[in-house]
C-alpha cells in the first residue's frame, strides 16, 4: 500500500539513506573471456576498423546513428567521437583470446543524482554477435552500475530493432513503452522502445547470469549447457 501524506495524497516510498550513486569506474572491467577498456582512438581504431569490415554488409548499423565506417580514417573519427564527448563513458570490447578490440559499448545519460544511467551505442562486430563475449560484455556493464549504486538501468533502442530489444530482454530488461515520434535519425520517423533493470531486479538477474557465464556450463565445444533463460526462470 502507498504511503499517505498529511494531505491523504499518495506519495513514493522513502529510499533510505539515499545520497547518490558513485561515479563510475573508468578502469578495465576484467571477464573471463573478454574485458573492456575505456575507448582509444589510437590503441582501437585499427582493430575496429577490421572487426567491422568483416561483415559481407550494412545490415547491423540500419538502426544505429552512423554508418559503417569504411575506412581506418573514418573508423579513428568515429571513435574519437564517443572518446570527446563527455557525457558517455565509451568501452573498447577486447577478446581475450586474440587481444583485439571486436566491439563498442558505452554507459549513456549518466544521472548519479537519481541513480539512472543508460547502457547504448551498442556497436558489435560479427566476431561478437551472438557469443559469449556479447553476454559477458552486458554482464560487466551491469556488474560496474549497480556496484556503484546505481538504482536503474536503461536499455533504448528503435522500435523496428527487433534484435536489440530481445537482447534486452534476454538478459532480463523488461519493456517499459514505446515514445512514439522519439526522433528522426537519417532522415527517418524512430519510436523508441524503452526498456529498464532495477536494482531489486539484479540479484535475481546476475545470479542466473553468473551460472551460465560459468566454464561448467559449457561443453568441449563451447555449446552452452543450459540457456540463460533457463537460469532466470529457476531464481
Amino acid at each position: 500500500m502507498p504511503e499517505i501524506n498529511a494531505y491523504g495524497q499518495p506519495v513514493g516510498d522513502v529510499v533510505p539513506g539515499w545520497h547518490g550513486a558513485q561515479p563510475l569506474p573508468r578502469t578495465p572491467l576484467q571477464g573471463r573471456v573478454c574485458r573492456l577498456e575505456p575507448l582509444n582512438a589510437e590503441r582501437h581504431c585499427d582493430d575496429l576498423f577490421l572487426a567491422y569490415q568483416q561483415a559481407a554488409d550494412d545490415r547491423d548499423w540500419t538502426w544505429l546513428g552512423a554508418s559503417r565506417p569504411d575506412t581506418r580514417q573514418a573508423t579513428w573519427h568515429w571513435v574519437q567521437g564517443k572518446v570527446a564527448d563527455d557525457s558517455l563513458i565509451p568501452w573498447a570490447v577486447i577478446d581475450q583470446a586474440s587481444g583485439r578490440a571486436v566491439g563498442v559499448v558505452c554507459f549513456m545519460r549518466i544521472d548519479p543524482v537519481n541513480g539512472v544511467v543508460e547502457i547504448g551505442h551498442v556497436t558489435w562486430s560479427p566476431k561478437m554477435k551472438r557469443t559469449l563475449m556479447s553476454t559477458e560484455a552486458q554482464w560487466l556493464l551491469l556488474t560496474a552500475a549497480f556496484g556503484a549504486g546505481y538504482r536503474r538501468l536503461e536499455w533504448k533502442c528503435d522500435s523496428l530493432n527487433a534484435a536489440s530489444r530481445a537482447a534486452a530482454e534476454r538478459l532480463g530488461f523488461s519493456w517499459e513503452g514505446r515514445f512514439r515520434q522519439a526522433m528522426v535519425r537519417n532522415g527517418r520517423n524512430r519510436d523508441t522502445d524503452w526498456l529498464s533493470m532495477l536494482d531489486s531486479e539484479w540479484p535475481r538477474i546476475n545470479a542466473a547470469l553468473t551460472r551460465w557465464l560459468a566454464v561448467d556450463n559449457y561443453d568441449a565445444n563451447g555449446g552452452q549447457i543450459q540457456r540463460l533463460g533457463d537460469f532466470l526462470a529457476a531464481e
